[in-house]
């Protein structure tokens, strides 16, 4: 069988992380198997959909490098051919008008729920040949569902499913000003874009018999469905906003590399043995639909903070660097100013030390700007009494020639000597001097990084501060 998967949202907000993880599903099973991938966008509720929505799906999927063979295709601009199927089926009587007036199924349904009977349409009109005397207005357009037998749902993920024809009413499949319906849109164009394999939310499997009869009607048999269980927040509830229901671009935000999202996400609901990190292309080879949970998953922060520092730590640090410059820049750095450090040693210095790109630029700013006050209890802990070595540190720097980390290294160690004291203290005023606080990289690297003229700058700053009067100290 040819694979062709669709990842198709409703433009009514932002790419929420569960739709990610569906169009993942999508992406890598059809990349699996040389198929084909197809962004529909279903922006049928013209109230709710939104140019804005449709560019944030389309900003995260590109974010995290979901690509797409056909589309975007949007259904409003297939009405035409919505209008022309339903036709055909009005010909071919496996639809028919309705011309029930909404009092009459209010009242039905009130009925219905008193007899605590499940509320369904009666099919009054479903033997109808022409319109009622007594119809007011125009009428929708009904499916006319089997009600004999059982429907059965191969799903690749939930098992064998039966449902009873006898309780799958006769939905509507147009509207009375012609607009159609949810679950005749989905199965018409699933039709004409030769869907094989629907990969989607398990909110969706009662749908899948009602869809699934419609395309039967339609003389096409249905696609392989696959339905995915939900993911839970980490107390194991649903999703929230106040609890995880974060959009794809808020992860971005929060400072994660798209690799590693795509790699929590995958793993949210899907397994290949004990493995937790893979490769795109490991993913490609390995992902399988039959593999999927069957149960719902949880979100886990502290593992998706694991995956993302280890990709910070081994990727390229060039690749890293890309999505680290878009951090720089949010505080109002420009890495690529005349005076910056190199950004890819920025990284590799940091990247040890950082479990998001969001703290690896706080943690950078003392590269790029120098800091307008010291962490206090590191400065009265290192700087405090260290004004001798510092006017060592400051002559002894000044004289190194190539001002590489090996250099710098042999000069500090000979202040430490000169000095009769332990490198560290030597190493933490120099480094509470530099960049403000007691941590960073290692501090020949550091040292490296700022370059000479800052740190000659920033050594005479702090002997300075030794120097002032208690409270002018800040």
């Amino acid at each position: 069988m040819s694979v062709t998967t669709r990842f198709a949202p409703s433009p009514t907000g932002y790419l929420h992380i569960g739709g990610a993880r569906t169009a993942l599903f999508c992406w890598l099973y059809a990349r699996r198997h040389g198929g084909r991938f197809v962004l529909r966008v279903e922006d049928t509720d013209r109230e709710r959909s939104t140019p804005e929505a449709i560019n944030a799906i389309l900003e995260g999927m590109s974010w995290l490098g979901i690509d797409y063979d056909e589309g975007p295709l949007y259904q409003t601009e297939r009405f035409a051919r919505y209008g022309e199927v339903i036709d055909r089926m009005l010909e071919e009587g496996t639809a028919y008008r309705c011309y029930c007036s909404r009092e009459r199924l209010d009242q039905l349904r009130a009925d219905q729920q008193a007899r605590k009977v499940k509320p369904r349409y009666d099919g009054r009109c479903r033997h109808l040949t022409e319109r009622p005397a007594d119809a007011e207005g125009d009428p929708v357009i009904r499916f006319r569902q089997p009600h004999e037998g059982h429907t059965v749902v191969d799903d690749q993920v939930k098992g064998r499913v039966a449902f009873d024809n006898a309780e799958l009413d006769d939905l509507i499949i147009a509207r009375a000003d012609g607009s159609p319906t949810y679950n005749f849109v989905v199965v018409v164009d699933d039709m004409d874009m030769g869907i094989s394999h629907v990969i989607r939310g398990d909110d969706h499997l009662n749908n899948s018999a009602r869809q699934a009869n419609i395309l039967k009607a339609l003389g096409v048999e249905p696609p392989v469905y696959a339905h995915v269980p939900m993911i839970l927040d980490a107390q194991g509830k649903k999703l929230s906003k106040r609890t995880g229901a974060a959009s794809v671009m808020e992860y971005r935000d929060a400072g994660y590399l798209p690799e590693a999202v795509i790699n929590y996400l995958v793993r949210l609901g899907w397994a290949h043995g004990d493995q937790e990190v893979f490769t795109l292309d490991e993913l490609i080879e390995y992902f399988d639909i039959g593999e999927i949970n069957h149960s719902a998953s949880s979100l886990n922060p502290s593992k998706l903070d694991w995956l993302n520092q280890h990709y910070l730590k081994t990727l390229p640090p060039a690749h890293v660097a890309r999505h680290f410059a878009w951090h720089l820049g949010a505080l109002g750095i420009d890495p690529g100013a005349a005076d910056a450090p190199n950004i890819e040693a920025v990284v590799s210095a940091q990247a040890e030390r950082s479990k998001t790109l969001v703290e690896m630029a706080e943690n950078s700013r003392f590269f790029y700007t120098e800091p307008q006050a010291y962490d206090e209890k590191a400065a009265r802990k290192h700087l405090l009494g260290a004004g001798d070595v510092l006017d060592a540190l400051t002559n002894a720097l000044a004289e190194v020639e190539h001002w590489k980390a090996d250099a710098i290294h042999q000069a500090i160690t000979g202040v430490a000597e000169e000095q009769g004291l332990k490198m560290g203290k030597v190493a933490q005023p120099l480094r509470v001097a530099v960049s403000g606080g007691p941590v960073s990289p290692p501090i020949d690297i550091t040292l490296e990084l700022l370059g000479r003229e800052a740190v000659l700058r920033r050594l005479v700053r702090a002997r300075e501060w030794v120097d002032q009067p208690e409270l002018d100290r800040h």
